[in-house]
């Protein structure tokens, strides 16, 4: 979600005043005449642009005639003033279709000349020329299994020449999408330089680049490899060998997608622009004084000045978008309206006496104003880079600047209206941005809905600067919300008070942080100090958002898709209805948010008397944490030993706030596939962690490497756990089985055999408490479980209550290990529809073969083992 912070005049009744007058003047209706041809050229163009353009032209000169032949006949005829008026404005919509619908088809006729789709479809290997348009990005990594996918870095670029397989070299210009494999070592030079800046893109993970690579001289040949494109500069010249395939998806606005491996040297041919390095050298700036903050400020705060999010953690940035405010990092027109209410003030303020901000107060007439405002757009876009979402955000932006020159509301709904309409003939492309689709509703919510509302707000006594604030935050929720349910299918119940929290600390942060990149050229020490200042408010906005992510009702599930935005829309339109009601009786306002306080917080004692959960008295609880791993075993009161991480740090965040365990003795990761450890972090936060055990095998090393860091970050030792320990926990007591110790390790037990991998290396526990037996197997697999067998423990293997089976219900399961550990119940982890088939049918039979009951988290969600003394044994999924 983007939003303006656009604040308009208050309605006053005291009549129209001179221009200056200690009022503003009295509004009629808003001028809605731009609107339609701004809406008609935008469904034009996102209908067109990917389209024949034969059809395009066909629509264009159709349409063009149309609104020609209607101006001439209005000049032509007489007749009523309400026919005069719809006339032009007919012709008008007609001529912006007709000058959409030819803009994009030369476009889309653009992207596809040329050898390069051509190319693409073939997956041809080419030698390829390309000029960088937009800052390198590192992809977000993404789990797949156990294991989290190779980083790569993405880069938007023209090919600009290209020699084919036959060695013809052509010149042409075509947008590419370049995807680098980053898993090599890469330059050197450029691995330890890669930090930077960039603007927030819309293609996934955070961009960087200082162009201490792309800056150097042509002629020295300077070689960029691997993680050294981070390094990279807009508007660089690079050579470079790859392959070319089709777009990734369909309609998308690249002619083909260049695949360059990690060991494939590309080689800078022209360096970038002067005001590219400049622009790199204020965002190094900035992240070199931001380098001493905090983990979460130093990776937030570059975010919210210049949308450079290559420090943000996966786990900060699903935070931000659970709570619906990813809008903070990227560039959007909120960044640029604070720093215009810097230099102008609140635009409804603008043409009055008292005219606030440092323009008024450093004796600048109304004009030069104007115009220090339009060199600031122009030093915004070339510090953030004028890529379309920097020019989508200063044009929405630059909606404050015609309050400074009129000092009305009405003007800019038409503002905003030239605004879309002229983005749109420079780039159809936006049309079909989701990112454009947001930035407007949000500043058109604000532009129209928030005044109104926050209206109403003061009219039941509520305080002008909060009801101004919440008009805001609950208008542009309202508009975007159906638009974000089409791609999330999620609904935040925390966006709203999360925005409107975050809101007070927003301007202090973004005012403060431009502070920091003016100063950091010119005297980095005061840089710094500026860059702490912004780290405390930057500090409140990420811990707002990993609490509102936290909370156990921070979002509901909500059918996807275009349907899905409808029936939210629907639904946010009868509640708005009913809040006109409800907002005249205080009761009934109190009432609905108590409710929505308790349907967020979900309270352990109302949440266990409603749903059962966590149930009295249990003793193991497996989250539903997806394709993955995560148990928690019963400590005592608030306490719980934690059995691996699952792969979403957000999902066993929840699980064990709705268990209530605030303190945990041990987290024990039975080994280090990214599905049993890539959510430690939810783990960890917030909590009292006395220890981390591991396996001693550690593969693949990329995971071993994250546990080691985000234990250190928080001060948790991590020991390795071997076959014969054991160990207490309040009523907790369990025993490592496997894996054994090493050789020479002293415990006069036989070495232990080499591991396949991973699986076969996986702790395994057996867990006492309150009368019940637990056998807990990791992923082991059919060897090591027959290898456990064999030693001294596994020879006095017990029947068992409850065996967590292995491997999420694999086929591999070992038939000696199943019939000795007989258990009454078994649990299984697995994700829904996965691409696995995990659990095996033949694992399902063997199970219920021998009398156990099956429960799994794809159908029973998450489930709590309930006993007592005497083998009392329940289940509550």
């Amino acid at each position: 979600m983007r939003r303006a912070v656009v604040r308009g005049d208050r309605e006053t009744s005291a009549g129209v005043g001179r221009l200056g007058d200690a009022h503003p003047r009295q509004e009629g209706p808003p001028d809605l005449r731009l609107v339609p041809p701004a809406l008609a050229a935008w469904g034009t163009a996102a209908l067109t642009v990917t389209g024949s353009p034969w059809w395009a032209g066909l629509v264009a000169v159709a349409c063009a005639l149309g609104g020609a032949g209607l101006l001439i006949a209005g000049r032509g005829g007489a007749g009523s003033a309400a026919r005069s008026w719809r006339g032009p404005s007919a012709a008008a919509l007609l001529l912006c279709t007709a000058a959409a619908a030819a803009s994009a088809g030369l476009h889309g006729a653009d992207l596809r000349r040329g050898p390069v789709p051509e190319l693409g479809a073939r997956f041809a290997p080419v030698d390829v020329e390309l000029e960088v348009t937009s800052d390198p990005r590192r992809t977000r990594p993404r789990i797949r299994g156990d294991h989290a996918a190779p980083a790569s870095v993405l880069v938007e670029a023209d090919a600009v020449r290209v020699t084919g397989p036959g060695g013809k070299t052509v010149r042409t210009r075509a947008p590419v999408l370049v995807l680098v494999n980053a898993g090599g070592k890469g330059d050197a030079r450029g691995d330890k330089e890669h930090g930077g800046g960039g603007g927030g893109g819309e293609r996934g993970g955070g961009r960087e680049g200082t162009g201490s690579v792309s800056a150097r001289a042509p002629g020295k040949s300077t070689q960029v490899r691997g993680s050294s494109w981070l390094a990279v500069l807009p508007s660089t010249r690079l050579r470079v060998r790859g392959s070319l395939a089709p777009p990734m998806v369909a309609g998308d606005r690249v002619a083909a997608v260049l695949r360059v491996g990690s060991e494939e040297r590309a080689r800078v041919v022209a360096a970038p622009s002067r005001s590219q390095r400049v622009a790199g050298a204020l965002r190094a700036g900035l992240r070199e004084a931001t380098g001493g903050l905090d983990a979460d400020a130093r990776a937030l705060l570059p975010g919210l000045v210049v949308g450079d999010t290559a420090r943000v953690t996966p786990e900060l940035h699903a935070a931000f978008e659970e709570t619906d405010l990813l809008h903070l990092m990227a560039v959007s027109g909120a960044n640029f309206t604070i720093l215009l209410a810097l230099l102008i003030g609140p635009p409804g303020t603008a043409q009055r006496v008292e005219r606030r901000g440092l323009a008024p107060r450093i004796g600048l007439p109304l004009r030069t104003t104007a115009v220090l405002g339009g060199v600031l757009t122009l030093g915004f876009v070339v510090v953030c880079r004028p890529e379309p979402s920097v020019l989508r955000a200063a044009s929405c932006g630059l909606i404050a600047l015609l309050a400074v020159a009129t000092g009305r509301r009405r003007s800019l709904i038409p503002a905003l209206a030239t605004a879309v309409l002229l983005l749109v003939l420079y780039d159809p492309w936006l049309a079909r941005s989701y990112g454009f689709l947001l930035s407007v509703l949000a500043t058109g919510a604000l532009l129209t809905l928030a005044p109104r509302w926050s209206a109403a707000l003061r009219g039941r006594g509520v305080p002008g600067r909060l009801a101004e604030a919440l008009g805001a935050a609950a208008a542009a929720q309202a508009v975007c919300a159906p638009v974000v349910a089409v791609l999330a299918a999620r609904v935040s119940l925390v966006a709203v008070p999360c925005n409107l929290l975050a809101e007070f600390a927003v301007a202090p942060a973004t005012v403060l942080g431009f502070a920091a990149l003016a100063a950091a050229p010119l005297a980095l020490p005061v840089a710094k100090s500026l860059a702490w200042c912004a780290g405390w408010p930057t500090g409140w906005i990420a811990d707002l958002a990993r609490t509102g992510a936290a909370l156990p009702g921070s979002g509901v599930d909500w059918p996807g898709g275009w349907r899905g935005g409808a029936l939210l829309a629907l639904g946010t339109a009868v509640l708005v209805l009913a809040g006109r009601r409800a907002l005249a009786s205080p009761w009934i306002c109190g009432v609905c948010a108590l409710l929505l306080v308790l349907a967020v917080t979900r309270p352990a004692p109302l949440v266990r008397g409603v749903t059962g959960w966590p149930p009295t008295g249990w003793r193991l609880a497996m989250c539903d944490v997806g394709q993955g791993d995560a148990l928690v075993l019963d400590a005592g009161a608030g306490a719980g030993v934690v059995v691996d991480a699952g792969p979403d740090p957000l999902l066993v965040d929840r699980c064990l706030r709705s268990l209530g365990v605030t303190r945990i003795p041990a987290v024990v990761l039975t080994h280090f596939h990214a599905d049993h450890v890539a959510g430690l972090a939810g783990v960890l936060r917030g909590r009292a962690v006395g220890q981390i055990e591991t396996t001693g095998f550690e593969e693949p090393p990329d995971q071993v490497a994250f546990v080691r860091r985000e234990a250190a970050r928080r001060g948790v030792p991590v020991v390795r756990a071997v076959a014969g320990e054991r160990r207490r926990a309040g009523p907790l007591d369990w025993q490592v089985l496997w894996p054994p110790p090493d050789a020479g390790a002293g415990s006069g037990l036989p070495p232990a055999p080499t591991p396949d991998g991973p699986n076969d290396a996986s702790v395994t526990l057996l867990v006492r408490v309150a009368g019940l037996t637990l056998l807990l197997l990791g992923d082991l697999e059919p060897p090591a479980q027959r290898a456990l067998l064999r030693t001294p423990a596994g020879a006095r293997l017990p029947s068992v209550d409850v065996l967590k089976v292995a491997h999420h219900g694999s086929a591999y399961q070992d038939p000696e290990l199943l019939r000795r550990a007989a258990p009454r119940v078994a649990l299984i982890s697995v994700g829904r529809d996965n691409p696995y088939g995990h659990p095996a049918p033949s694992t399902l039979a063997a199970l219920r073969a021998r009398g156990a009951a099956v429960l799994r988290t794809d159908r029973d969600g998450a489930v709590a083992v309930v006993g007592g003394g005497g083998g009392e044994l329940r289940v509550a999924p």
